[in-house]
């Protein structure tokens, strides 16, 4: 039984180490059967369209482009997830690796949150839109 438990206690740091490379497997494996599936489902559905402009229409919907409400909501998240970090690293475990760590995520989200201001997409939505009243 003690070798066992001290062949359980090698093993301990192995596991460890390859649970995140198992993690992130099982994202990418998913991620790559969602991309899969779109492009299998663009397939199937272009085949009975017969007008290009409609494919291309439909292609454009179907890309994923983040606007930038997006970008300043996933920032104001940033923020304060890096606030509440840091002060879980000053007031409860009193580790300033972690108050850094928390100062850092909150400067990303500062970073995304000026990207979405600098960087507002809204007018190729608006321009979309219009072109597509005007077709019809």
């Amino acid at each position: 039984m003690k070798e066992f438990i001290d062949s359980l206690g090698a093993l301990t740091p192995i596991i460890g180490i390859l649970f995140p490379v198992f993690i992130v497997l099982i994202v990418f494996i998913y991620d790559s059967r969602n991309k899969k599936n779109k492009y299998d489902a663009i397939i199937e559905v272009s085949k009975n369209i017969k007008d290009g402009e409609e494919i291309q229409e439909l292609l454009d919907t179907l890309t994923e482009k983040k606007s930038s409400t997006d970008l300043r909501r996933t920032g104001l998240a940033t923020i304060f997830t890096g606030i509440g970090l840091s002060l879980l690293g000053y007031y409860g475990l009193g580790i300033d690796a972690v108050f850094g760590a928390g100062l850092l995520v909150a400067f990303i989200g500062i970073g995304q949150m000026i990207a979405g201001y600098v960087y507002p997409n809204q007018a190729d939505e608006i321009n979309r839109a219009v072109k597509g009243y005007e077709k019809k």
